[in-house]
């Protein structure tokens, strides 16, 4: 039989020494420290499944240690697996805070020695935040096609030489079935096993690092998928609120009876990746699906212990906000609850209507025009508290105040590109001189950009909703995803949403599997995506990040520019950026001052969209003797340059010039 540790201090009372969580199975030297929030329950066993050969199979009760917690100290070592009987029952439960679940989530937990790992990155400082992140989200499971941690690892060299800083990894924790994205969490603690083991995920992060790579985690805390809601009710009805529930689920508890010991777990699973796992920082799905009252809010609590947990090390905490609450990136003392950035739906919508030319549903309030792009550059968030149509209440909070490396820019993400009917990439739905152009916006833009896996080349392949959620919820995802794409007039149709994917089809999922070799066949749009990351970030102007100031013009419904400066000095080397989504526009003057170099410089055509390595149809100067000359469907990055004395000798010529190999552009 097991031996159970003298741990008694009193009646009632369980002392355990030194562990690192509050909840969780814990090695600590021969043994194994348990503990477990179950206040609903009288009494609590671990379970040994399959012993090894010199031990019986065995079972130990643990003992009530105050709060609703229940814990102690058995012999075991790592690998070893165990489940909890909860009031002597019959039906064995894994571990709510279990560190792995080889089986899946309702098999049983698996001891894990966090110490194992041999760690290479006590150098690292974290995230490079002051020179902006590029951010890249990522599935491990539809990155590559065996869909490991090992085979996503092979690739980080190639993400860091195309200048990628961050990734964004999509919820990696266990759920049901064999293939999901993830946001139906059953084990908050437990890598999932899809992926690999514990370890698989310590040397992927390990690896990122070494190659300057941060790693940003995807965390679902406002609900749980249902086999998750299954496994946490077992041990306590007040994990989940009686208030309304989310869209998905039934909402946490985090500001009711019985919160305190919520909070704690979630909490602890928050400090949990930082410290166990080294993340660099959380993307905290849907803030707005947070039912708490509480002062301060969970999401506060989060972002702090997330903060505390990295130490000096600097983490990157993103939201997800799709009423946009500015509140969320001021600091704790503005009354904020500290987040870096939220992601800015703002910009995808205007993007979206730009390159595709509709404006249904929740795009309806977007017209994608030039004056919208200005606005996005100058101010972030387009709604700050005014009306939203769509909604028919006011939409935003005050942002006028924020950096702009404080709003997450993209074309394409999960969620964007699954909510269409077949989970196309943005780059078929447009033309590709729109696509170039649009990306130049993105990427050269003063927000934070992000591209989706595969954006960099082009890929084929789609990225639909996929979920093996089994047969007895097959039909329900199915129906709830046609409910959802109803909103879009032109999905309404029967005919239209016969062609929506089965989010359970494994071919699905198969088919949004990235085709690495499309970097090669595809050469022309990933060299584009490689030279508009190193323009951001090597660029003397472009890449004064605490510093950029932007201002902006229109020229029209469909062409604007961008004039980026290095500081609040005005006067000193800048850079313009032009852009025509509409047709070839010719203008004698332009009466904006802004168009005017600096004293003594001309413009010069630094980068052009429609160049022919790019897939388009050739660079001509912008600016010439006869006023502008604007290409359609393109984007061109001018950059000031000192006027040589022979232009000027003969007779002050400004025109701009394109850039020659060894004629330096100004600091």
């Amino acid at each position: 039989m097991l031996k159970i540790q003298p741990t008694h201090v009193d009646g009632n009372s369980t002392k355990l020494a030194a562990r690192r969580y509050p909840i969780g199975a814990e090695l600590q030297g021969e043994c194994v420290s348990f503990r477990v929030w179950a206040p609903d329950c009288k009494a609590v066993e671990v379970v040994i499944d399959q012993p090894r050969a010199e031990r019986q199979p065995a079972a130990g009760r643990l003992t009530s240690d105050g709060d609703g917690y229940y814990g102690g100290q058995y012999q075991l070592i790592a690998g070893d697996r165990y489940w909890f009987r909860l009031d002597g029952s019959n039906v064995l439960l894994p571990d709510p805070a279990s560190r792995y679940q080889p089986n899946g989530p309702e098999g049983a937990s698996q001891i894990v020695d966090h110490g194992a790992f041999a760690w290479s990155d006590q150098a690292w400082p974290g995230l490079p935040l002051a020179d902006g992140p590029i951010l890249y989200e990522l599935h491990i499971g539809a990155f590559t096609p065996a869909g490991t941690w090992q085979t996503a690892a092979e690739q980080l060299p190639e993400l860091a030489k195309l200048g990628i800083t961050t990734l964004e990894v999509m919820p990696i924790c266990e759920f049901p079935g064999e293939f999901g994205w993830s946001y139906d969490g059953a084990n908050l603690f437990a890598p999932t096993h899809l992926y690999g083991t514990p370890d698989d995920m310590r040397a992927f992060i390990d690896a990122a690092h070494r190659l300057g790579i941060g790693v940003v985690m995807d965390i679902v805390y406002n609900h749980l998928g249902s086999v998750g809601e299954n496994l946490l009710t077992k041990f306590s009805e007040s994990y989940f609120s009686k208030a309304d529930p989310t869209e998905w689920g039934k909402s946490v508890n985090f500001d009711g009876p019985g919160s305190a010991g919520v909070r704690e777990f979630f909490l602890a699973n928050a400090r949990y990746w930082i410290d166990e796992f080294h993340v660099d920082g959380f993307r905290i799905d849907a803030t707005q699906a947070f039912n708490d009252q509480s002062k301060p809010h969970i999401v506060t609590e989060v972002c702090r212990t997330a903060r505390q947990a990295a130490n000096n090390r600097r983490i990157f905490m993103i939201g997800e906000s799709e009423p946009q609450d500015s509140d969320l990136l001021r600091s704790e003392p503005a009354g904020g609850h500290g987040l870096d950035a939220n992601w800015n739906d703002d910009f995808h919508h205007s993007a979206m209507v730009r390159l595709t030319g509709h404006s249904e549903a929740y795009f309806s309030d977007h017209h994608g025009d030039s004056a919208e792009f200005v606005a996005s550059a100058e101010w972030g968030y387009l709604f700050q508290g005014q009306r939203y149509a769509w909604q028919k209440n006011p939409r935003g909070k005050p942002a006028l105040d924020l950096p702009a490396a404080c709003f997450i820019n993209y074309l394409q993400n999960h969620d964007q590109v699954g909510n269409s009917v077949r989970g196309e990439r943005v780059h078929r739905l447009t033309s590709p001189g729109r696509f170039r152009a649009m990306t130049a916006v993105l990427l050269l833009g003063p927000q934070t950009p992000l591209l989706l896996q595969g954006q960099e080349f082009a890929s084929s392949a789609p990225f639909i909703y996929f979920n093996d959620c089994g047969p007895d919820l097959g039909p329900a995802v199915r129906a709830g995803r046609g409910k959802f794409m109803r909103q879009f007039p032109s999905a309404n149709s029967d005919a239209v949403q016969n062609l929506l994917p089965d989010p359970a089809d494994p071919a699905g999922f198969q088919r949004c599997k990235l085709d690495f070799s499309e970097r090669e066949t595809h050469a022309d749009v990933y060299l584009m995506h490689g030279d508009l990351i190193r323009l951001r970030q090597s660029d003397p102007v472009l890449n004064s990040r605490k510093t950029l100031q932007i201002r902006g013009g229109t020229l029209g419904k469909d062409a604007f520019f961008l004039r980026f400066f290095a500081g609040a000095d005005l006067t000193g080397p800048s850079r313009i950026l032009l852009v025509n989504f509409g047709v070839e526009l010719h203008l004698p003057s332009i009466a904006n001052p802004l168009i005017a170099p600096p004293r003594g410089q001309q413009w010069q055509t630094l980068w052009a969209s429609e160049s022919p390595q790019y897939g388009g149809r050739g660079v001509a100067d912008p600016e010439t003797e006869e006023g502008w000359r604007i290409s359609g469907e393109s984007a061109v990055l001018l950059a000031s340059q000192s006027i040589p004395p022979s232009q000027t000798a003969e007779g002050g010529k400004s025109h701009s010039k394109q850039h020659e190999p060894g004629i330096p552009v100004e600091k």
